[in-house]
């Protein structure tokens, strides 16, 4: 299962893919991975907070709402287990991710300057649930 999250991880982000092992070490930490033949979640909870690692949808079924469908699942899993709010970062340049992020309901809260490898800042974002 983990081979195939890691195919579909390339397509969503060739130039920068993960690994199965890269998505063995993030389980073994505690993280939770979801995946459907188009789209993959995965989100660390740590006491009442969540935060989402990544999440990606295939190039060709992205505007279909799986991304949208994959944070609800996560929301009513992390619901259950008694956390209170999500955050994430996101690139500044990322326009449909933060796009997709505010339609779900998060709101920036903070910037991360020169976060990424290549300079650009992360945007922080949080939903409280």
């Amino acid at each position: 299962m983990l081979d195939k999250i890691a195919e579909l991880h390339k397509l969503c982000f060739p130039h920068k893919p993960w690994s199965a092992d890269d998505f063995g070490e993030l389980k073994k930490s505690g993280c939770e991975i979801v995946a459907s033949q188009n789209g993959f979640i995965v989100w660390r909870t740590v006491l009442d907070e969540s935060e989402i690692i990544t999440i990606g949808v295939h190039p060709d079924a992205r505007g279909t709402g799986i991304a949208i469908a994959m944070i609800g699942l996560m929301e009513n899993e992390i619901k259950k287990n008694g956390a209170s709010k999500i955050f994430l970062e996101v690139s500044h340049t990322n326009t449909p991710a933060i796009k997709l992020y505010e339609k779900c309901g998060f709101g920036q809260i903070g910037k991360r300057k020169n976060y990424y490898s290549d300079g650009t800042d992360a945007i922080l974002m949080q939903k409280d649930i």
